[in-house]
């Protein structure tokens, strides 16, 4: 593992757009295989009372909290690098970006990374929607909404450093709390968080007995431990422009996917959040094209375009004020056991509840 990881450091930019191209290739290939849908539980759940889905992105987290964690304790990466151990909260923006992008992704058919997937079997509207994504985050970040969201995620910040904890990581604060050492309160808190998912996940005998959930679940944390372990092993603090210590996410890497492919010349590597884009599309491609599933799919009507782009920009806002999705924060930032990232997980699922019951209403006054 130290000769890799001398390898990877030595040739950093080169390792982490293939290494991000790889471990994208492998999530979008597995996503499409599995039809594993963040959205999509959030509605069978409501419409048919099953959790399967909804236990697959569980377990995922599970997975992620676990090797992450373990990652961090053999020194391969330190998790306090990433933005979601920010010392101060932007528990605001968690929880309203969280909503919103729950709600965008029911209008939009799905979140960023099933609509990545979905661009890959040839879906048209998911393009469409992938590109407002891109657009809005780019305006949220530093554009003609970038004032207002740091109004927002600003108001009632939350300094963990002032109140007398180390951070807020979910070990920090139960060592601040009770007296432990930082490592203690780390470990009892995988274990607790961890152990709970994995309880609620496989001692279900509908979810055990569905090889599709399983797979799905084991092979995204999979991923998400591979980003971090990539990024982590690549992180140089003393190269001019450290790369950032992170993993799997798509709502920021989709607007940097579009700045990419306008200033090519520019810079002709792609980082590590853009090559997992470009991987998630190729690997859900190959997938759909050996299922023969692979179909060019458009708009229904109008009001399907509306309702698409409607998605589309509630996820490039809700993504960046919440710093993440379905995936950059339920599952990467969870697993560094940030608190942030766990009121996102709340918020999206909140959010998407809400928008599956506005949408049937409305459908239903239409009909």
């Amino acid at each position: 593992m130290e000769a890799l990881k001398e390898v990877i450091l030595e040739n950093s930019p080169y390792s982490l757009v293939i290494g991000g191209l790889i471990i994208g290739f492998v999530f979008g290939f597995i996503v499409q295989r599995t039809n594993f849908c963040t959205m999509g539980s959030i509605s069978d759940i409501l419409s048919f009372g099953d959790y399967r889905r909804f236990r697959a992105w569980l377990l995922a987290t599970a997975v992620a909290i676990i090797g992450a964690q373990a990652l961090q304790y053999y020194g391969y990466v330190n998790l306090g690098q990433s933005m979601y151990l920010s010392n101060t909260m932007l528990w605001v923006g968690n929880v309203v970006g969280g909503f919103i992008f729950g709600v965008g992704m029911v209008y939009g058919g799905g979140c960023t990374s099933r609509n990545l997937i979905r661009v890959g079997g040839g879906d048209l509207r998911s393009l469409m929607v992938m590109m407002v994504v891109g657009l809005f985050a780019y305006m949220t970040i530093g554009g003609i909404l970038g004032p207002l969201r740091a109004d927002v995620s600003q108001f009632l910040s939350v300094d963990f450093n002032a109140a007398g904890f180390a951070g807020q990581g979910a070990g920090d604060l139960l060592a601040g709390s009770f007296g432990l050492s930082s490592g203690t309160g780390t470990l009892i808190a995988t274990i607790a968080i961890a152990g709970a998912l994995l309880v609620y996940c496989l001692t279900n005998r509908d979810f055990v007995t569905s090889p599709s959930n399983l797979i799905a679940g084991f092979g995204i944390g999979l991923c998400c431990i591979a980003g971090w372990a990539l990024t982590g092993m690549a992180y140089d603090e003393f190269a001019d422009n450290p790369q950032a210590v992170i993993s799997l996410s798509y709502v920021r890497p989709t607007g940097d996917t579009l700045e990419y492919l306008r200033r090519y010349t520019a810079n002709t590597i792609p980082g590590f959040g853009v090559a997992t884009v470009f991987g998630a599309v190729l690997g859900a491609f190959l997938s759909s094209l050996m299922m023969g599933r692979f179909k060019i799919a458009g708009f229904n009507d109008t009001g399907d375009l509306v309702r698409n782009i409607f998605g589309g920009a509630a996820m490039g806002v809700g993504g960046v004020l919440a710093l993440g999705c379905t995936i950059g924060q339920a599952v990467t930032g969870v697993s560094t056991l940030a608190l942030g990232s766990i009121l996102t997980f709340i918020a999206i699922v909140l959010g998407g509840v809400s928008g599956v019951k506005y949408l049937e209403r409305q459908l239903m006054k239409s009909l």
